[in-house]
């Protein structure tokens, strides 16, 4: 009988299991479908600071789980960790916070105490930051925060931060200090050394693994929550041979990530009483959150070749070198509501090497998808949609992002730091040439040849093999155009959340409280992105990291009760 089983081991698995083992009176067993990362088990693509490949790799991903980007677009690999540390371990390092205004703004929306100010401390708590002190920032966490120097900031990305200054858009020192409009040397989260550290290393190191009351297991699904009435006794777990084992605890946590959290939940009979219902599961709580609000940060991206002096001497430095935070000015909308990463690179491989890009993204998304069962197989994915650009608000912005993306591309000073510029997109071609193998490298191997030496012919050459027919000009020139190529184009930045979000018990669609405890039920409680009322205008790892540190004490501090009122009973007994 465990104290708590934590059921995925992402980037909030790993940090429960790190904080709950504290307790030396609590036994702690954390399930994980993926293999193990520890520090010294990391494989170079995911320890290194470049972390282009690690997402590639189908050994550290969900490889059979699609997703529809937008109505009109086909579904496509979503790209979803599956091993210890999660998005943590594959993701691009960034170590960014978002705007205060976006927890004030959770409170609003029912996580009664989420609100900035109780969130801070916590930002605090998870985080050393090498550059900044004072009040935003920490000293002593596990997550250790800096800026990548100037002198390794390529040339590319330095002349996209002066075009920007001369439009406007003034250079601020701190991405994580006052919220405001403008260009950052992004902050990322490395090792001393300059190595990923996910939260399978800086949380469970080597003196958290070694606890006695910390059992870890990796490459084992869980196939459903387990009850006696109406309260969570454990789990069903299926290990990679077939065989079924049933683990007992006193309180259960589902921290599998948004897309993979609301989908247990539905398979164990907690979700619309119809949709489960229709598919044989009998039913416990109905709850129709369950896999609504799906949220994203839609992209879309520019991005120019560049000439040899623009590209960088240092293949292995971080490539999301700055970022662009800007407001689109819509009506209703946020301050800061978009987000450019500067990179100076674009894939791990010789083309990417050859291209910069800006990625954009909104930063502040009000399109909502949702995330249904197929089956109640626990090895069949779920569907989802992401419904982006389903709010009118967030097609436009895409459009304006391209337009601004391409004034910032075509200011003369930026005419000696690239060449050919064209509109581009995270798409499935892009993702199959980025696979690594001989023929593709071949391949790429060759564009990249004649991308060199093309000359007055790299502008029908990238439109014929790269953009297959489009230009950004024709784009610029006509917005039915402009429109149809976003609503084809659109990608995300795998920050989904929101799928069990939290609210208040008068909700219908909330499905935790602000304890992420699920309503309808007891000792079952939900901790990673999923409980986001709404998306912070952040990459999403370091606010889920925060999540599980504030959830993680509200429980210890639950069982700390639970005993002292025990305690006390016994005292007074008669």
């Amino acid at each position: 009988m465990f104290d708590y089983l934590i059921l995925g081991g992402g980037s909030a698995g790993c940090v429960l299991a790190a904080r709950l083992s504290e307790d030396a009176r609590a036994n702690v067993c954390l399930i994980e479908a993926g293999r193990d990362i520890s520090a010294r088990t990391m494989p170079d693509a995911i320890r290194s600071r470049y972390p282009g490949r690690a997402y590639l790799d189908p050994r550290n991903i969900w490889h059979a789980l699609k997703a529809r980007m937008s109505h009109s677009a086909t579904t496509r690999r979503y790209e979803q960790a599956r091993l210890l540390g999660g998005g943590s371990a594959i993701n691009a390092l960034m170590a960014n916070r978002g705007s205060p205004a976006d927890y004030d703004e959770w409170e609003a929306l029912g996580a009664s105490g989420w609100n900035w100010q109780s969130c801070l401390p916590y930002f605090r708590k998870l985080e050393t930051d090498c550059d900044f002190s004072g009040a935003l920032h920490g000293s002593e966490g596990p997550l250790r925060i800096q800026r990548t120097a100037w002198p390794r900031i390529s040339p590319f990305v330095r002349a996209v931060l002066g075009s920007l200054d001369e439009s406007g858009h003034v250079m601020h020192a701190d991405q994580n200090g006052p919220w405001e409009d403008g260009t950052f040397i992004g902050s990322i989260a490395v090792s001393a050394k300059g190595e990923r550290i996910p939260t399978s290393v800086c949380y469970l190191d080597d003196a958290a693994r070694a606890r006695s009351n910390l059992t870890i297991r990796t490459g084992e699904v869980v196939e459903r929550i387990l009850f006696d009435g109406k309260r969570a006794i454990g789990a069903c777990i299926v290990h990679a041979d077939g065989r079924r084992e049933t683990l007992k605890a006193r309180r259960v946590i589902v921290s599998a990530g948004a897309i993979h959290s609301p989908a247990l939940l539905m398979r164990s009979g907690i979700g619309p009483a119809d949709e489960l219902a229709a598919l044989g599961i009998d039913v416990l709580a109905h709850r129709p959150g369950v896999g609504r609000n799906l949220m994203e940060h839609p992209s879309i991206a520019v991005s120019a070749f560049l000439p040899c002096a623009a590209r960088t001497p240092f293949p292995d430095e971080h490539h999301e070198q700055a970022i662009v935070r800007f407001s689109s000015g819509l009506p209703n909308t946020v301050q800061g509501d978009m987000h450019g990463a500067i990179l100076s690179r674009s894939g791990w491989h010789s083309v990417g090497y050859r291209l910069g890009t800006i990625f954009f993204w909104i930063n502040k998304s009000y399109s909502r998808g949702r995330v249904m069962l197929t089956s109640a197989n626990a090895f069949d994915e779920p569907d989802v949609d992401f419904a982006m650009l389903s709010d009118s608000r967030d097609l436009e912005r895409l459009k304006l992002a391209l337009r601004f993306g391409a004034s910032v591309l075509a200011s003369p000073s930026m005419n000696a730091h690239r060449d050919v510029i064209f509109p581009s997109s995270y798409s499935p071609r892009v993702a199959a040439v980025a696979v690594p193998g001989k023929w593709n490298g071949v391949q790429r191997g060759a564009l990249s040849a004649l991308l060199d030496i093309a000359g007055p012919l790299r502008a029908p050459l990238i439109r014929r093999v790269v953009t297959q027919g489009v230009t950004l000009d024709e784009l610029l020139a006509d917005d039915v155009a402009m429109t149809a190529f976003v609503k084809r184009a659109v990608g995300g930045t795998w920050h989904p959340s929101g799928t069990c979000r939290m609210g208040s018990l008068n909700d219908p669609l909330a499905v935790t409280d602000a304890r992420g405890a699920v309503y309808g039920v007891e000792g079952l409680h939900v901790c990673d992105a999923s409980l986001m009322p709404s998306i912070p205008c952040a990459n999403t790892n370091v606010p889920t990291i925060m999540i599980a540190e504030r959830v993680a004490e509200a429980l210890r501090n639950a069982a700390h009760e639970d005993r002292e009122s025990a305690t006390r009973t016994l005292n007074y007994a008669p």
